[in-house]
């Protein structure tokens, strides 16, 4: 059987302290790669070599955050890791954001130093508690896996609002639980979506949580046909996200028999827009990457909702001459700026 490959993609080059890959001789017959992310092979065998640092959640001091890692189910292992600003604002509680990284399913961490590093920073500036939530990752946990947890957290965070943890009391009394969002970047953004259509189906009233708002960054969404970015945008050897690694995040992640049209890929095809749904899903903000082979996908997601709930449930803000998750991949000046005005029109959005 032919393996998949695809070129390789490194994250940072200036990280040259790569974990060695063990060698595995009963491990011959390689399905899929990702050279330098991730090796499935015939027997279930995963390999993932730590291309991006892990960080503890320890923080510089001038930044005025605290972080702690906090256990959401043991059985699954699933945990979150918080940013909680040292000084409130006036007084007023915080909003708080519950984030979700990328790493199309199958790869990343909220340990990884790129989103610790990020999500502090962003909590600072934007003044607001963040979740960060290590969920599940493909192809072991093939989807929904990844909703489910995101939707136990949510759970997880209402139970601990109406018991009154004490252990907990340090960071629950900052939130102002009338104003969470959802947030996310690249298959991070598609989790916080579905997250939110599944809260929305399936569980209804999260008194005293009301879930405010959606932010999804770069959302990474599919389809079988291809749109004029994902064909013609050119990418560099470093692009963190191509079309072969695309297709290839997709059949590690969906469930088998599936194509890339099944509505948790592609939400506004046939199977995906469901009316009712969208019309009680709080606002959206898309942030979209010129650059970006999702761009044009990320463009019809937002006007296809628009047009039908017939009002605008969606806005959207293009960051010029950057590529796909720029703000926790790239250090170019440029990718720098735009991060700035990503973080402020976050602000903006929660304020």
């Amino acid at each position: 059987m032919r393996k998949r490959r695809m070129t390789s993609i490194t994250y940072d080059p200036n990280f040259n302290n790569l974990q060695k890959i063990k060698e595995y001789p009963q491990h011959k017959v390689l399905l899929e790669e990702i050279e330098g992310l991730i090796k499935v092979y015939k027997d279930g065998h995963v390999e993932r070599p730590q291309i991006v640092p892990n960080v503890t959640n320890k923080l510089p001091l001038e930044l005025g955050v605290t972080s702690s890692d906090v256990v959401i189910d043991r059985s699954t292992n699933i945990w979150a890791r918080l940013y909680v600003p040292k000084i409130l604002c006036q007084g007023n509680k915080l909003p708080m954001l519950i984030y979700f990284h990328g790493g199309g399913f199958c790869v990343g961490s909220s340990s990884w130093i790129c989103y610790h590093e990020f999500l502090a920073k962003l909590a600072s500036i934007a003044n607001c508690v963040i979740m960060s939530v290590n969920y599940r990752l493909a192809p072991e946990n093939r989807l929904p896996s990844a909703y489910d947890d995101g939707v136990k957290t949510i759970i997880w965070i209402r139970q601990k609002v109406l018991i009154g943890s004490n252990e907990d009391y340090w960071w629950l009394n900052k939130v102002n639980f009338s104003s969470v969002y959802l947030v996310g970047d690249s298959a991070g953004g598609n989790i916080a979506y579905n997250v939110a259509i599944m809260l929305r189906s399936k569980i209804g009233d999260l008194k005293p949580i009301t879930l405010k708002g959606i932010i999804l960054l770069q959302p990474f969404f599919g389809g079988e046909s291809r749109t004029y970015s994902e064909k013609y945008t050119i990418q560099p050897p470093r692009s963190p996200l191509t079309l072969t690694s695309a297709d290839t995040y997709w059949r590690l992640a969906l469930p088998t028999g599936v194509n890339r049209d099944y509505p948790w890929c592609n939400p506004i095809g046939k199977e995906g827009v469901n009316l009712v749904d969208i019309r009680n899903i709080p606002g959206i903000l898309v942030c979209i990457s010129e650059l970006d082979i999702l761009r044009d996908r990320n463009l019809e997601f937002c006007a296809t909702l628009n047009r039908v709930s017939n009002k605008k449930v969606v806005e959207y803000v293009m960051f010029k001459g950057v590529g796909h998750a720029f703000q926790v991949l790239s250090k170019s000046q440029v990718a720098q700026t735009r991060t700035t005005a990503l973080i402020e029109q976050i602000k903006g959005f929660i304020s």
